[in-house]
């Protein structure tokens, strides 16, 4: 089932922070056997967030055992220009960096495209929509994290889902992604917002029928979406 022509695609990104630490090339292979539409990476350097996560070289292991998997990287950091080229080095075909981060953003968001890499910003709960404002005609999608970044398995921050509305009503065709407490409940109010990436950890990889859910969030976020 394909969206229709005047709407942007839905996608569901499962996210590998919630996956089994021991088994992480594993479960890039069974994200890709279960027909997501990409993997998204949480990049944490123990500054930006108190925690730490993945380095480039899982990146590169998931470019390695899932070569057909899109892979989508988040970075948590505080110096995300200092970092960015060790990841697209990798394999980053996305990579998305904080507006709360300490980087200049426009050179860093054309060093991206320059690199043939899709830029996009991210903002946390508490940045308001005007954060992102200046920079929505420069970039290729907006991630609003819906919950507070640096650990897995909170629960959805409703209080975002006006600020996804806010950013749809501003750039209608831009790319909005969510990350934070998703499950097929929570992304259908995203998507109702205007949010057509999901990016779902816990929800997806607890699962026992991940290929399923994946449909089924996806065409629930389709039926969901603001019809123009």
């Amino acid at each position: 089932m394909k969206s229709p022509s005047n709407l942007p695609a839905v996608k569901i990104l499962p996210s590998l922070l919630a996956a089994d630490p021991g088994h992480l090339a594993g479960a890039c292979q069974a994200v890709q056997a279960a027909g997501a539409d990409g993997l998204h990476l949480d990049i944490m350097d123990g500054h930006f967030v108190p925690n730490l996560s993945f380095g480039p070289d899982f990146v590169r292991m998931a470019r390695t055992v899932a070569p057909d998997l899109y892979r989508h990287v988040h970075l948590m950091v505080t110096r995300p220009d200092e970092l960015a080229d060790a990841f697209m080095d990798a394999g980053a075909q996305t990579l998305l960096f904080h507006v709360e981060a300490r980087a200049e953003i426009r050179p860093l968001i054309a060093h991206l495209r320059n690199r043939g890499v899709v830029p996009g910003l991210v903002l946390n709960p508490e940045t308001p929509a005007e954060a992102v404002r200046p920079y929505l005609s420069d970039i290729d999608e907006v991630l609003l994290m819906t919950v507070h970044p640096g650990f897995g398995g909170q629960s959805f921050m409703k209080e975002v889902l006006p600020k996804i509305a806010e950013i749809h009503a501003l750039a209608p065709g831009l790319p909005i992604s969510v990350d934070g407490g998703v499950t097929l409940e929570s992304a259908t109010w995203c998507a109702a917002q205007g949010a057509n990436y999901l990016i779902a950890g816990t929800a997806l990889f607890r699962s026992p029928t991940m290929a399923g859910d994946i449909i089924a969030m996806r065409d629930a976020c389709r039926a969901a979406y603001p019809k123009p």
